[in-house]
């Protein structure tokens, strides 16, 4: 792999935020596409009122990598609305995997 040079007028920081900011973008194009991808399977499962649980769980486990984006989010809790009277528990493992994987507020930690 090739060492890139920075430039003397060019701090590192902005060298980095150079490099990263192409691939945060590719990262965002890819969680709208996922979006509108899901969000036509996910409406399916609601107006068709499936109780297919592995169906609902194969999204909500492939929906969950996109959570970082707030459109994702809406439609993960839509999903686990809908869900929640089915398999309340399952829901509750989701709605923990989240948390977990992206909520940064801390509960009970005073900030």
């Amino acid at each position: 792999m090739k060492e890139k040079r920075i430039k003397p007028d060019q701090s590192i920081e902005s060298s980095l935020c150079s490099d990263i900011l192409p691939i945060a973008l590719s990262i965002q194009h890819l969680a709208q596409k996922a979006k509108q991808q899901y969000e036509s399977e996910v409406e399916v499962v609601i107006r068709d009122q499936s109780r297919d649980c592995k169906r609902i769980e194969h999204l909500l486990d492939n929906m969950l990598d996109f959570c970082f984006d707030e459109g994702m989010l809406a439609l993960y809790k839509k999903l686990c609305r809908y869900y929640f009277p089915i398999a309340p528990d399952a829901t509750v493992s989701y709605i923990k995997a989240y948390r977990e994987m992206w909520d940064t507020e801390q509960v009970g930690s005073g900030e």
